[in-house]
């Protein structure tokens, strides 16, 4: 029986929570948040034991896992503590906003051993590997992304101090699609701005963002992303290549290539798949079970933060 604390209880902690508590291999040991009601909530769902403090919980309880879900802000320096005492993570995305703090923490984890993961969910959506089954070598020239959603209710987030913005903090789900689907990337520039959400109470980041990409392979990139006002959220992307047109929209893939269509249906919950390969890497001690590692999370944290500093300094950064 895989022992699992979780560190955050909020709205992603939720999913984490309630698939540890469905898994036959997994036992919830303990939840941690700063917020005491919080945490009490969820031990009271799901089991475990309720803390408020993250040291606390390392020295009372005999932890296999640890899932970490809290702010990108607030990581301080807890995953290297639980790698010190050999517990394996999975870590939500973003993993923090600056780079060369989160660097280090990538090193002190792969010196440790442990079997690490990230929040990267949509890789496992059926219809994402079917694209990157498709994928293996084809010629990629242009991907082409875009995503449009609401202001997330928690108040930290129009904090561009706190959230790296939605680029880094929601969009890099997207960013993440586009590395994982057309490899690295090597150059990115950005343009941001407030525009329609200055209303907000305290909102200090931008309302929109496009960010053009070169990925190492030659291919082009750019994704669009806006918070304002809209009647709608959607998400979209697309990548063009020699004789192919390959389109990811919801769950769903289409395959268009010049003498037939494709419409693969997409199904499944992809992140109670990503939570389950997570535990059975744990359990057999097999990391290849995990589609997210933290170290492809980290190119994809890269690749956001080089386009705030492309947006602020109005010059390209090079990976």
């Amino acid at each position: 029986m895989i022992r699992i604390g979780v560190v955050g209880a909020g709205i992603i902690a939720a999913e984490h929570l309630k698939h540890i508590h469905q898994h036959e291999g997994a036992e919830l040991a303990a939840v941690c948040d700063v917020a005491p009601a919080a945490a009490e909530r969820a031990v009271r769902q799901y089991g475990g034991k309720a803390y408020t403090d993250f040291d606390d919980m390392l020295d009372r309880e005999k932890l296999d896992a640890l899932f970490l879900c809290v702010p990108p802000f607030a990581h301080g320096d807890m995953e290297e503590k639980a790698a010190e005492r050999g517990i394996h993570l999975l870590v939500e995305k973003p993993l923090g906003l600056e780079m060369a703090v989160v660097q280090k923490k990538a090193e002190a984890l792969e010196k440790s051993g442990v079997i690490t993961g990230s929040g990267y969910c949509m890789r496992y959506m059926d219809s994402v590997q079917r694209a990157k089954s498709y994928l293996q070598g084809k010629e990629i020239a242009m991907v082409r992304a875009y995503r449009f959603g609401g202001l997330p209710p928690n108040p930290w987030w129009v904090d561009h101090a706190k959230s790296g913005g939605q680029l880094v903090e929601q969009t890099t789900h997207n960013v993440d699609l586009m590395l994982y689907l057309a490899g690295d990337v090597r150059k990115v520039s950005a343009d941001m701005a407030l525009l329609l959400s200055s209303e907000v109470p305290g909102i200090t980041t931008p309302d929109a963002a496009s960010v053009n990409m070169v990925f190492a392979s030659g291919a082009l990139g750019h994704i669009d992303t806006g918070f304002f006002p809209q009647p709608d959220g959607r998400a979209s992307l697309e990548i063009l290549g020699r004789g192919f047109r390959l389109t990811l929209e919801g769950g769903d893939l289409t395959i268009t290539e010049p003498d037939r269509t494709q419409i693969i249906r997409g199904g499944g919950d992809f992140y109670r798949a990503q939570d389950d390969a997570f535990i059975q890497a744990v359990a057999i001690g097999d990391r290849s079970l995990v589609l997210a590692p933290y170290s492809e999370a980290l190119k994809t944290l890269a690749v956001t933060l080089a386009a705030n500093e492309s947006a602020k300094t109005g010059q390209a950064v090079m990976l």
